[in-house]
């Protein structure tokens, strides 16, 4: 009779049961670590905290198009868009705005909607990807709340997108969108300096709608320069 072995399982498979719970503890953070820029994103559109860059105020954990245009994730798969304090800054008090109805798709990087500025429109790129869900209607009724709040009340649209992390991935954010917000300041001062306009009130705040002091005839080309869209 063939006689009876004892094997201790655990000592024969310790080593490969070890490394099947490191691989899963890796797996558990690296998913988080994927998620953690929209769960940061979702408090940031809650609480919304700001950086002053020279005259510009950026809004903290917003994501940012290089045609000064924000997105800001507000739950999964749904972002809340606007405009930021340098485009409002820049064309100054819109008379109108018009916005893409509930139910029109938007493409990054292309129009997503217009500003009347004066006798002049004035058009602003989307920020993101996606199906329109809502429009602030406040905004429509009142075009200079972009002035007023352009992180918060003044927000344009909130779009639905199957493509968050791939949207967001191709915006500024952090580091990078205030690197990037002092590149173009550096720019509105270099022009300010060499063409002596005098665009700063008292007490150093810059002139709203200081596109018009820059360019008094020809300020929409200026405008649309910085805002990506003199194509």
């Amino acid at each position: 009779m063939d006689s009876y072995h004892y094997v201790d399982l655990f000592a024969t498979k310790g080593i490969e049961y070890i490394f099947i719970l490191g691989f899963l503890a890796i797996l558990v953070w690296y998913w988080r670590y994927l998620n953690k820029p929209v769960v940061k994103a979702s408090k940031a559109a809650q609480a919304i905290k700001t950086t002053l860059i020279d005259w510009f105020n950026l809004a903290n954990d917003f994501y940012y198009h290089q045609g000064h245009t924000w997105a800001v994730p507000e739950k999964e798969g749904i972002l809340r868009v606007g405009i930021d304090d340098f485009a409002q800054k820049l064309v100054g008090k819109p008379s109108a705005i018009e916005l893409p109805r509930v139910g029109e798709r938007l493409v990054q990087g292309e129009v997503g909607w217009k500003m009347k500025v004066d006798s002049k429109t004035i058009d602003m790129l989307s920020p993101a990807n996606g199906e329109v869900i809502a429009v602030n209607e406040r905004i429509l009724q009142s075009p200079d709340l972009i002035n007023e709040d352009p992180y918060k009340n003044g927000w344009l649209l909130r779009i639905k997108t199957p493509h968050m992390k791939a949207n967001l991935k191709n915006l500024l954010n952090g580091t990078m969108a205030r690197a990037w917000m002092e590149y173009t300041t550096h720019q509105i001062s270099h022009t300010l300096s060499r063409d002596a306009v005098p665009v700063l009130q008292d007490g150093g705040k810059i002139v709203p709608g200081f596109a018009k002091e820059i360019e008094p005839e020809n300020w929409d080309k200026l405008a649309r320069h910085f805002l990506l869209t003199d194509d």
